[in-house]
């Protein structure tokens, strides 16, 4: 590819910071560990960070630490990465979908209180390539039927709502370093929340259930290996230290897509709600309504082509083939994620972008259309 569409962002700090932990015999379970877990939480403004292998570990231990079990249903968005909803179906709750914001592609906040049933027992929403979903509304909601609110916010980390961190907008937030992300370990997560107990759970949970104060061998609950290495949290580390630098760049090449294709009546881009500042995590439009699904797939297949890297972002969950089977779920269920998820398109978005490779990337794509 001329132009990936995503790539990690590791200079000489980054690379310096692994290889010190490297000469320790603290590869595991060693300093680094507490030491990412309270500078993440300090930069996210909450009381405990934990640190565990990946996004969607982090959403699994959430689940499961609140209790949610067979036939428990959590409201979430179909508009979302998979481990989104499989977190709930680990624990053998029922997710239930809620459509989208025809603008924010955020799940519509307007159609939470009416999902509600006996069953509820929480609302998991997704933050959406980093634009936050109005917490405020969403809280208000589930306050009156005494449900706690999950951020997944593996997408949105830097972005600020109302002056606020993502991650801590809701009971308890999760974040992805996949090396796509805004900060990177490889592959790592982080669980942020105020809630003693809910922190203690988790932190147990993902050492095999052990508690922090109690031995090797002793395991009062069951857990899983879901630990973060050392050399993942040095790396976290590094990232963390860079992390204005990390997102002015996103923002920069930002910038540059929407001059470029704001005026464009054949694309638009994802609404940003007022008192948002967008942290970025891939730069998406979405084709008008008169370019069908098939359309959208030509153009990816084409620009491919021409050695520019490109995606779909998202594809419905509800439509995924297990999905399907298992809930008798069918198109036309909802609507306005359909029309978005058919016509999504992910341009490259990366620290090696200049100004002229994002015009050009950007001729290319209206040629198309």
């Amino acid at each position: 590819m001329r132009y990936p569409l995503a790539c990690p962002d590791i200079t000489q700090h980054e690379i310096d910071a692994v290889v010190d932990v490297l000469k320790t015999p603290h590869l595991a379970l060693g300093p680094k560990l507490p030491e990412f877990e309270q500078k993440f939480a300090a930069y996210c403004g909450t009381r405990y960070a934990v640190a565990v292998s990946s996004g969607t570990t982090a959403l699994h231990l959430i689940v499961r630490g609140l209790g949610i079990g067979p036939g428990d249903e959590v409201i979430t968005t179909p508009f979302s990465f998979v481990a989104s909803t499989n977190a709930i179906l680990y624990e053998r709750g029922r997710p239930v979908f809620v459509d989208i914001d025809r603008d924010t592609w955020n799940i519509d906040e307007s159609r939470i209180a009416s999902a509600i049933t006996s069953r509820t027992k929480a609302v998991l929403a997704v933050d959406v390539f980093g634009m936050p979903a109005d917490y405020d509304r969403i809280r208000k909601d589930a306050a009156r039927g005494g449900l706690r609110v999950i951020e997944d916010s593996c997408e949105a980390l830097g972005s600020r709502c109302g002056g606020r961190m993502a991650g801590g907008l809701a009971d308890v937030g999760v974040f992805g370093f996949y090396p796509n992300k805004q900060l990177t370990t490889g592959e790592g997560g982080m669980i942020v929340t105020d809630d003693d107990e809910l922190a203690r759970l988790c932190k147990s949970m993902r050492n095999q259930g052990r508690d922090t104060d109690g031995g090797w061998l002793a395991h009062p609950r069951m857990g899983y290996n879901y630990r973060l290495s050392d050399i993942n949290c040095a790396l976290g580390i590094a990232q963390l230290d860079r992390i204005e630098q990390l997102l002015a760049v996103r923002r920069r090449v930002a910038g540059w897509y929407r001059e470029e294709l704001g005026d464009d009546r054949r694309v638009r881009f994802q609404k940003i709600r007022d008192g948002v500042d967008m942290s970025w995590f891939v730069l998406v439009v979405c084709l008008a309504d008169e370019y069908s699904m098939d359309d959208r797939d030509r153009i990816l297949k084409r620009l491919r082509d021409r050695g520019i890297g490109c995606s779909n972002y998202f594809a419905a969950i509800h439509l995924q083939p297990y999905m399907m089977d298992a809930f008798g779920l069918k198109r036309g269920d909802f609507p306005v994620c359909e029309a978005v998820a058919d016509r999504t398109v992910a341009l490259p978005f990366q620290k090696n972008l200049s100004r002229d490779d994002v015009a050009t990337i950007c001729h290319e794509f209206r040629q198309l259309l």
